[in-house]
């Protein structure tokens, strides 16, 4: 009994941090979108959320990490979607149906995504971070595509998982570099498909 209220208040405090954080968020976007990332402060911030300095840097380390927090989200999305494909699928298919995370709500509501990819644009700093975050991926996408391969040699199989999935990502900047750029003109996931359509999977 005393283990279940434990982990009934454990939950509790951790809904309630997730809705402070995203309350935050929300709060710091609109300030980067009216007067630049630069320009805004943390000080800024945590006055327009109705937090206390000390109390902001309780849910964020760095003004950064409000924006680059929603990049790390997609890593175990793009996961667990990688993992929840069909076996029989080929793997540069289930990578590609995996960016579905990414690409279908950019379809009903653009700007959201569109905000945040001018942010990382806008600042150096970001754009090494989101580099970083991306990259992160890697980690989390290789196994499920070495295990797909099923291959004799370990070594070889994540060899060829890892530059599966280095492809895939680079493919995806790159769309959604072109994506940016115009605007959201055309679909992110069209500009996906041309990007990865350019490359042909070598391997079942």
């Amino acid at each position: 009994m005393a283990e279940t209220s434990r982990t009934v208040r454990s939950t509790l405090r951790e809904r309630t941090r997730a809705a402070m954080r995203d309350e935050v968020s929300e709060v710091a976007f609109r300030l980067f979108s009216e007067q630049g990332f630069d320009k805004t402060t943390v000080e800024q911030i945590a006055a327009e959320a109705g937090l206390s300095r000390t109390t902001f840097f309780r849910y964020f380390g760095t003004k950064e990490e409000v924006v680059l927090g929603k990049m790390s989200e997609f890593g175990p999305r793009i996961a667990a979607a990688l993992a929840a494909r069909p076996a029989e699928e080929r793997c540069w298919q289930a990578l590609r149906r995996s960016f579905d995370v990414i690409t279908e709500p950019t379809a009903d509501e653009p700007q959201p995504f569109l905000n945040l990819m001018r942010l990382l644009n806008d600042a150096c700093a970001l754009m090494t971070r989101q580099w970083e975050k991306t990259q992160g991926w890697h980690s989390l996408l290789v196994p499920e595509i070495a295990r797909r391969l099923c291959d004799d040699s370990e070594s070889t199989g994540d060899l060829r998982a890892h530059a599966l999935v280095g492809a895939a990502i680079s493919c995806l900047d790159a769309a959604t570099d072109a994506w940016t750029a115009s605007e959201g003109a055309a679909p992110l996931s069209e500009l996906l498909d041309q990007a990865m359509g350019v490359l042909v999977e070598p391997v079942t």
